[in-house]
């Protein structure tokens, strides 16, 4: 471009808002400004932000454009392929692609600016017209002369600080600024090497000579330890390994010992001398016709690995990222849960080394942007080859992207719930794949429906493994009729005992058991004996849970929590019993029943913290816990040695829910489990507790049948006009008065039957009709999956923009949901 030209950019915010938007670039920037850098703006009056620069161009805007204030990056933090990933994002899950910004790039990759407070200029020093809280911030900002609102906020206890700041800006004691904070800052470490004068033996002794001569004994120790560490002085040293105290200092500053910082990895390193290479591994029969059929397919770029439980599918996937790897691309391999990532971690580090990244929720925000980086690299040791993650992982910056594995492709943790975009990781890893010219593997026990049509319909290529690995039987199913086991005198609390004699003889024989209950807390409700009062979340529609660990009752949707009354609210009957189980309930009856068993929970509330869930499944690895009780969590690929018992506590909340897909779910989720059972020895067992044993559910997971479930299921939906022949697109809608979101949500649903007639549904209230204080209701529109649903999706959002720009309305939030779970 000429130079006389002035140039603009149009970048992207990481906002819930429409488009781009076109910034000056001022003359000294134009050679550092680039599509993909990040860039600091200014966007409404005050607040800054890091921008992307989606374009550059000569084209001024109608109105006066800002100026860009900096710069961030050398080099673009994002490609033009993830851009375009991006946007086919925001198009086909009906969002902005500053939604997609704000989920994909890592939170310390984020700026925005924070309020910074200081002494105003013209402060006249006078404490006595101070309140005791003014006095308070004055002296804060005396010792630290910048400090943001909330760290004032927490170092006076106030939760609201606000009002107290506005009262000090207009009185002129203090004045706030905005001001752009990096959040991501390199760890380092101090490290101590020996002086180049004392590099030779002989100066070394003279050294210590020296020091013994002035008797500084300590000095000679540390010396002798420090010599010991580095190799006589080849190595460097971390400072902190050294005793810390004069003798050091007295060293370093006589300059015997010099000190330098160097940057460290947040990440673990693995020792390159314990790789196994994955040619080592020997793929059995089905195995090899699996890899083959997936590698030398030469039509579809998607394949569906369909093995049965404990198949050997890993061994699968690790021939085909070796593959890739030897290649010199690079692989993303998804799982649904971060649970699971530990097992997987392990035996692919086993063969790949430290060329294995993990990306996931759990990371710190620092670890995080260290893989945002190790992945871009195109070359060097620090590479990542293998990205191994949750859904989150899609929108790492691959440079050469040849294979995606999405490992227990049915699972519903794939979708992404709130906030936009509400994308399902397994489609857009198959979209992300066609963009890189990738092959994508999808593999599963038990398939989605959609996935084994496409399969059946040769959209898919389909391989199938149909014996455990090593010739391992499946385990013995059997159900248990509770209603008869109850008039028998067969049940003692909430277990039959046909389930607490296989915990009996599994624990005799020095084995372990799972068992799974898909309900956290004690208790699902607390109900009054006399007029049956149930306790209410006032926030949500729901009834709250009772957790015993807290003694308190809680709601699982918006975290409401309120102490266990002693009497009833409604009617004060001391008469109140507990209602349901949870996974809480379970864990302490059976710590009632076998004292002499060491039990332990997995679910949401136990798994918090930072690695705990690591922890659990360590322990439950190394035999140091022999039940395990938990949620879905427990149902997903985890691989046990010594578990020989799997129990479904209640197969009956499971069925009966109210979701096309509820029986899909339920087969899925049922047979994963039991898939825990048998794997390494003889056959296991699973015990299935139901008052409807004759459902035909049971009967399929029973016999295995997942051919049969999967007739049933797809001709129920050719004839009900469910996916996958139709597909579907959810809008929700939400607002505070009942009233308002009634007359928003039938004036849409008029617009949407004048546009697209019968294929409309609802509006309707949802199974939680309200949801932290806020009244829901769901429009439903199906398309043929044939259609082109582009110029649909466009007036469906521009009918949804309307709607809040109707008088009265303007509050009402709009939330589309392409392809529900």
């Amino acid at each position: 471009m000429d130079e006389v030209e002035v140039y603009y950019a149009d970048v992207l915010l990481p906002l819930h808002l429409p488009g781009t938007y076109t910034y000056r670039v001022p003359r000294e920037m134009r050679d550092e400004v680039a599509v993909g850098v990040r860039v600091v703006v200014q966007f409404g009056q005050k607040r800054m932000y890091s921008a992307l620069v989606r374009r550059l161009h000569t084209e001024a805007p109608k109105w006066r454009a800002k100026y860009i204030l900096g710069v961030l990056d050398e080099q673009p933090l994002v490609t033009e392929r993830q851009m375009l990933f991006w946007e086919w994002m925001a198009s086909y899950y009906m969002c902005y692609p500053g939604d997609v910004m704000a989920v994909a790039l890592p939170a310390g990759m984020k700026l925005a600016s924070e309020s910074a407070v200081s002494i105003h200029p013209d402060f006249d020093g006078d404490l006595s017209r101070l309140s005791n809280y003014e006095l308070q911030v004055v002296n804060l900002l005396t010792d630290h002369p910048v400090m943001r609102v909330d760290d004032i906020s927490r170092a006076l206890g106030i939760q609201k600080i606000m009002p107290l700041m506005r009262t000090m800006m207009e009185r002129e004691v203090v004045v706030m600024d905005e001001e752009l904070r990096e959040r991501f800052v390199p760890r380092k470490s101090t490290y101590v090497r020996l002086a180049d004068d004392y590099a030779t033996e002989e100066a070394q002794r003279r050294l210590f000579d020296e020091l013994e001569a002035k008797k500084r004994t300590k000095q000679v120790e540390l010396m002798m330890r420090f010599m010991t560490m580095s190799g006589f002085g080849k190595e460097l040293v971390p400072k902190r390994e050294l005793p810390q105290g004069s003798s050091l200092q007295t060293l370093i500053k006589n300059g015997v010992l010099l000190t330098e910082e160097r940057v460290e990895s947040r990440l673990a390193h693995v020792d390159d001398d314990s790789i196994v290479p994955a040619s080592s591994i020997v793929l059995n029969e089905e195995q090899q016709a699996a890899y083959d059929t997936i590698a030398h397919e030469k039509y579809r770029e998607t394949s569906l690995l369909y093995g049965v439980t404990s198949s050997g599918k890993t061994e699968v996937y690790i021939k085909l990222i070796d593959e890739q790897v030897r290649a010199g691309r690079q692989v993303l391999f998804l799982l649904p849960e971060i649970a699971l990532t530990a097992q997987i971690i392990n035996r692919l580090r086993r063969h790949f080394g430290d060329r294995v990244g993990v990306y996931h929720s759990r990371f710190s925000a620092s670890q995080r942007v260290e893989v945002w980086r190790r992945t871009a690299l195109k070359e060097g040791s620090g590479r990542y080859q293998v990205l191994l993650g949750a859904r989150s992982a899609l929108f790492l910056p691959f440079n050469d992207l040849g294979l995606v594995i999405v490992d227990e492709e049915h699972d519903a943790s794939y979708k992404q719930q709130d906030p936009a975009p509400r994308y399902h990781g397994r489609d857009a890893a198959i979209y992300l794949a066609r963009l890189w010219g990738a092959r994508t593997v999808l593999g599963s026990a038990t398939p989605s429906i959609e996935s084994y049509h496409n399969a059946l319909a040769g959209k898919y290529a389909l391989a199938t493994i149909t014996q455990r690995y090593g010739g391992f039987r499946l385990p013995q199913v059997d159900v248990v009729d509770m209603k008869q086991a109850q008039r028998q005198g067969e049940v003692h609390g909430h277990f039959s005992d046909t389930l607490l004699n296989a915990i009996r003889d599994a624990l005799a024989a020095r084995q372990q058991v799972i068992l799974f209950q898909n309900r956290r807390g004690f208790s699902l409700r607390l109900e009054c004996d006399d007029c049956h009062h149930i306790p209410q979340c006032v926030h949500c529609d729901v009834s709250l849970v009772y957790h015993k660990a807290t003694n308190s009752l809680r709601c699982h949707y918006c975290g409401y929590s309120i102490p266990v009354p002693s009497e009833c609210p409604a009617c004060h009957s001391t008469h109140i019993r507990m209602a349901g189980i949870g996974t809480e309930r379970v864990e302490e009856d059976l710590q009632i029943m076998f004292p002499e068993a060491r039990v332990a929970r997995m679910d949401l509330d136990s798994t918090l913290q930072k690695n705990q869930y690591i922890e659990l499944l360590n322990d439950f690895a190394e035999r140091r816990i022999d039940i395990l009780v938990g949620t879905q969590m427990v149902t997903k690929g985890l691989d046990f040695e010594h578990v020989s018992v799997v129990g479904i506590v209640n197969a009956d909340n499971l069925i009966n829910y109210p979701n096309f897909r509820s029986y899909e779910r339920a087969y899925q989720q049922m047979t994963q489990v039991s898939g825990r059972a048998g794997r390494h020895g003889d056959a296991g067992r699973v015990i299935i507790q139901t008052y409807n044993p004759g459902h035909q559910l049971l009967q399929k997971v029973e016999d295995n049948d997942y051919e049969g479930l999967y007739h049933d299921q797809d001709n129920e939906r050719r004839v009900f006009r469910y996916p996958p022949y139709y597909r579907l697109v959810e809008i929700t809608l939400k607002h505070r008065d009942s009233e308002v979101l009634n007359a928003a949500a039938d004036w849409l649903a008029l617009q949407l039957r004048g546009a697209f007639g019968q294929r409309v549904m609802g509006p309707e209230y949802p199974l939680v009709s309200r949801i932290r204080a806020l009244y829901l209701k769901i429009v439903t529109v199906r398309f043929e999956r044939s259609e082109a649903i582009a110029d649909a999706k466009r007036l469906m959002m521009q009918m949804a923009d309307d709607l809040t720009k109707q008088e009265g309305w303007a509050r009402v939030a709009v939330h589309f949901d392409v392809d529900p779970c």
